[in-house]
């Protein structure tokens, strides 16, 4: 943040009175522009034993797998958001489940929120940010091909839980190896 959005002064990254960290000050008019975490929803929308995911048609990630999934809107539920996203992406009308996962990507400043889901028909295709949608087996999904991490560990957990009839709320933290910017390690709890 270079400007303050209530009076146009260039802010100062400084301590404010009574907090213990940086925040951006405008020097002007004294407001306290917080700048937190972005929430991301999504769904794992299974038809029967498969999950359905999306190629995707935008940056970061072009070309790769992912669940649908994106930022949590004003307004809305992360519910309502993690169906939005399930409709915009993948065309799909959802039957919205249980929280499921819940992961920390501090790195980056998200949190992700990923419910089960049920896909109400079979009536699905690409969004405008998918170049295709399918529904994989687990012996089927493209590990190689995924797009990001938390989907990657997602499955994993998924398809573990699943297979001990154990589908239970998981949460971590998915955290960059400092020396290594494309490799992470996770933590679940």
């Amino acid at each position: 943040m270079k400007f303050c959005s209530q009076c146009g002064t260039e802010v100062e990254r400084l301590i404010p009175e009574g907090d213990n960290r940086q925040r951006h000050v405008c020097p002007e008019c004294r407001t306290i522009h917080y700048q937190n975490p972005k929430m991301v929803v999504g769904c794992i929308p299974l038809w029967e034993e498969q999950v359905l995911l999306c190629r995707r048609a935008i940056e970061p990630r072009y070309g790769l797998w992912t669940l649908p999934a994106g930022f949590m809107e004003n307004g809305e539920t992360a519910q309502q958001g993690a169906a939005r996203e399930t409709w915009e992406e993948a065309q799909a009308r959802v039957e919205m489940g249980e929280l499921y996962t819940l992961f920390n990507l501090p790195h980056i400043d998200q949190v992700y929120l990923l419910f089960l889901s049920r896909l109400q028909s079979l009536d699905f295709g690409p969004g405008s940010e998918s170049l295709e949608v399918a529904l994989f087996d687990e012996s089927e999904i493209p590990w190689d091909e995924l797009a990001f991490p938390v989907v990657k560990e997602t499955l994993k957990l998924f398809f573990a839980d699943r297979s001990t009839d154990s589908l239970r709320l998981r949460s971590g933290s998915i955290l960059r190896v400092s020396e290594h910017p494309r490799r992470y390690r996770t933590e679940v709890f």
